[in-house]
């Protein structure tokens, strides 16, 4: 079981509160990614529910106990850090093992567990070897199965890898993934990166200045967001966000349009502009678009590689069943 409700909980530091009053429900075995701007109260309220905070006001259950007062070591929980925090000196065997001999286990159940963990992560054949002697991917490996060896009711991750390069967290964000299908158990995991969020989350809990914006499925975020936060936030590249003439054709203050949703004609296209920076990627093509009459520079994406480049002029259409729309308080506009 590894079920977490946040009732009502706030966070205060001094006379500054950082997260207003939240309710949020993680459903056991879920994999929920809380996301948002540096800043937003992702990491506080992940270490609120790790216990490494105290909450100001309002109550933690984990799985129906109140956990409120709990200290960390009580909670059930197991928290992997951005940095590794291993032991330089001591092996992988012994920096996976050391919680449970902190625990004073018995040393066959230790061997056990190690054992068990180490071939879950593919790290059996490094388990004599140090920290020192490990990749980076490798040693968030090791962080990792000193968590799993706990078998808590819950895991969290807090921004695990931005220590990684880009191939590495690639690879990382599989891994643990794949992780979770096997384990079935609840992970709780912070990030900036959106990109994390979409491809590794059941569910995705998006912050701004400590309050929830949304809560959803990544694809429900993708396809409805709630606001204009939301919608500028969720997808990659950001969402097109207008104002002006070209809203109000549509009875809204802004309209949003995903660079996906923009076709390049030949002639003839609702708006026309000039390309800028023109990203070549092979499968596909970002343009930059200036000079549209448009108050904001367009981004749109065109399938494969096309050969239009710098200073040329582009016609574009939206498409009209693609555009979302949004009230003067920024809030989606029902279709």
């Amino acid at each position: 079981m590894g079920q977490i409700e946040l009732k009502q909980v706030t966070k205060s530091f001094g006379d500054v509160q950082v997260i207003p009053p939240l309710d949020l429900t993680i459903h056991d075995g879920e994999f929920t990614v809380f996301v948002g701007p540096s800043g937003c109260g992702k990491s506080t309220l992940l270490r609120l529910i790790a216990g490494l905070e105290d909450i100001t006001t309002g109550h933690i259950e984990i799985d129906g106990k109140d956990a409120t007062a709990l200290v960390p070591a009580k909670r059930g929980l197991a928290m992997v850090f951005q940095s590794y925090a291993l032991y330089p000196h001591m092996s992988v065997r012994k920096n996976i093992a050391f919680p449970l001999r902190m625990a004073k286990m018995d040393s066959a159940e230790i061997d056990k567990r190690v054992n068990a963990a180490a071939s879950v992560l593919n790290l059996t054949d490094y388990l004599d070897r140090r920290p020192g002697q490990l990749s980076g991917g490798q040693r968030q490996r090791v962080a990792i199965g000193r968590a799993i060896v706990r078998e808590p009711a819950a895991f969290l991750f807090d921004e695990p890898l931005s220590n990684l390069d880009a191939a590495l967290r690639v690879g990382m964000r599989l891994e643990i993934s794949e992780l979770h299908k096997r384990l079935e158990t609840t992970m709780v995991y912070v990030t900036h990166d959106q990109v994390e969020a979409m491809t590794m989350a059941d569910k995705i809990v998006v912050l701004q200045a400590g309050v929830i914006e949304q809560v959803g499925t990544p694809l429900e975020l993708y396809r409805a967001p709630r606001n204009t936060f939301v919608a500028g936030f969720i997808g990659s590249p950001r969402m097109n966000l207008i104002e002006g003439p070209e809203a109000a054709k549509h009875d809204a203050a802004t309209i949003g349009v995903r660079p996906e949703h923009i076709d390049v004609v030949e002639s003839g296209g609702q708006w026309q502009g000039t390309v800028g920076v023109a990203e070549h990627l092979g499968s596909d093509t970002f343009f930059h678009i200036h000079n549209t009459g448009l108050a904001e520079t367009l981004t749109v994406r065109a399938i494969g590689d096309v050969s239009l480049q710098h200073g040329d002029t582009i016609h574009l259409n939206p498409r009209a069943d693609e555009i979302h729309r949004f009230d003067a308080q920024g809030l989606r506009i029902a279709k």
